[in-house]
């Protein structure tokens, strides 16, 4: 466990559990949280030890509510772009992160929280996550990659609908548009906590929270067997993945095949690469 204040790191085992920690503000990212999210990252990034991410938000409202409007209300042109280089640098720096990040999204995932999210490799969210980029509403627009990203996921049509209306949309139809990969639901097989009268608003709320929270454990336990699923593979092959796709979002099809070619042959210098070949032939003698 880490010992920043907004910002939890967890290390489990191969895996790197990351938390938004700023729960009273619904895990908005102010100048704090962009530091210590930085710092975090390059922690992360230089542990051999550590194969994959998973980043979330405490609590179980909220992902990441965006950027800090009770700070942005204030400012001007040059603080603004400050504030925006300063998130786009750490949002960079996760997106080019040799290691699979996948988003746990819990809750309302807004803006910038919207933007952290896309910036992962895979997105999974609670049946009662809310996503998008509302910035227009309050006469800015996304400002932290949401223009380019969301259209590179979704397509241009889907994201200037989203990004024009600012309306928020819910876990169900962001897995129909391809934003979330996954939605973790309630079944019959959880402990749901009894029904109480819709009148009694005190204990209404107090099922509404147990239900909250048995959906946000469903959703990491979720998100934790993806990320071993993908940790079980080679380290290496992964991480040539992550970086084949990436790059070749942005190059034609040509140049995209023939960078594919040289890092598929790049991993044959890897003696990982020849440990797993050779077990996967002795394994098939044996059968």
């Amino acid at each position: 466990m880490s010992t920043m204040k907004y910002v939890l790191l967890e290390p489990m085992g191969e895996i790197a559990l990351i938390k938004i920690n700023r729960p009273e503000a619904l895990n908005s990212m102010n100048l704090d949280v962009i530091w210590e999210l930085s710092k975090t990252i390059d922690i992360v990034g230089v542990d051999d030890s550590i194969k994959a991410v998973i980043i979330t938000g405490s609590g179980e409202k909220s992902f990441c509510a965006g950027a800090d409007i009770s700070y942005m209300v204030n400012i001007g042109p040059v603080e603004a772009e400050k504030y925006a280089s300063s998130a786009q640098a750490v949002l960079n720096k996760i997106e080019k992160l040799d290691k699979p990040v996948i988003a746990a999204v819990n809750g309302f995932a807004l803006g910038g929280g919207c933007e952290l999210a896309l910036v992962c490799d895979i997105r999974i969210a609670s049946s009662n996550a809310k996503l998008g980029q509302p910035e227009v509403t309050i006469g800015i627009p996304p400002g932290w990659g949401g223009t380019q990203r969301l259209l590179r996921i979704v397509g241009p049509s889907k994201a200037k609908e989203l990004i024009f209306t600012g309306k928020m949309i819910n876990a169900e139809e962001a897995y129909e548009i391809g934003l979330v990969n996954n939605v973790v639901k309630i079944d019959n097989q959880d402990e749901i906590p009894d029904q109480v009268p819709q009148d009694d608003v005190v204990k209404v709320k107090e099922r509404d929270k147990k239900i909250a929270k048995i959906l946000n454990k469903k959703l990491i336990n979720e998100a934790l067997t993806l990320t071993k699923e993908i940790t079980k593979n080679s380290y290496n092959a992964v991480k040539t993945s992550k970086f084949l796709i990436n790059k070749g979002m942005d190059m034609d099809i040509d140049s995209g095949l023939r960078m594919e070619i040289y890092g598929w042959a790049l991993c044959f210098a890897h003696e990982d690469r020849k440990n797993l070949m050779s077990a996967f032939l002795n394994k098939s003698k044996k059968k």
